[in-house]
C-alpha cells in the first residue's frame, strides 16, 4: 500500500534499519503496516491518480516565509 507520510518521526527514529520518510514522501509498504499509520492519522493512503500526477506535474517552486527587510529612509 501506498502512503505519504504526514508527520516527521522523531530524530533516529527508523523501520527495519532504514530511516522514515520524510513528511511529504510517498512510500510503499506492507498494507497492514500502512493501514496502522493511517488509522493513527500519522499518514495517508496514496492513490493512483495521485501518485501519476505528481509524477507528471513539474514541483512547485518553494516560497520563502522570510520577512523582507525594511527600507531604508535616505
Amino acid at each position: 500500500m501506498r502512503i505519504r507520510m504526514l508527520v516527521d518521526m522523531p530524530d533516529g527514529a527508523s523501520r527495519n534499519g532504514e530511516p522514515w520518510p520524510a513528511r511529504g514522501e510517498p512510500v510503499e509498504l506492507p498494507t497492514a503496516e500502512a493501514a496502522h499509520l493511517v488509522a493513527s492519522g500519522v499518514a495517508e493512503e496514496v492513490t493512483e491518480a495521485e501518485d501519476q500526477d505528481a509524477e507528471q506535474a513539474p514541483a512547485e517552486p518553494r516560497r520563502s516565509r522570510r520577512k523582507a527587510a525594511p527600507e531604508e529612509e535616505g
